[in-house]
């Protein structure tokens, strides 16, 4: 029988974003972390079908904050404006300070 056949199929097929798009308030975001805090290193997630392109940049004692960025592109020019390194989270994986911020700091992982 041919039970998969007799589905509708839907008006749009174009894909939903499940989540917001990168503001000017992330990029904001961003920067006032690296100004404030030293040692920042970027690390660059890719975007996903929840998600859009996101960077988590790390200070030296592991503190971090994930925001978008839109594209790789608009994350590394942030990244040279501040002369900040730019890894891709894929390939390097997190430093073991930021694990180490997060068991020290159990509050932050219930937002």
């Amino acid at each position: 029988m041919g039970w998969f056949s007799r589905r509708p199929r839907a008006a749009d097929p174009t894909p939903t974003k499940l989540d917001r798009e990168a503001t000017g308030e992330d990029l904001a975001a961003l920067e006032a972390f690296v100004t404030s805090r030293r040692g920042v290193e970027f690390y660059l997630e890719p975007e996903t079908t929840a998600t859009d392109t996101t960077v988590v940049a790390i200070a030296h004692d592991g503190e971090w904050i994930r925001r978008r960025t839109g594209s790789p592109r608009a994350a590394a020019k942030l990244a040279n404006r501040h002369a900040v390194p730019l890894y891709e989270a894929a390939r390097t994986g997190y430093p073991a300070r930021m694990r180490a911020w997060n068991q020290a700091h159990p509050e932050r992982r219930a937002r």
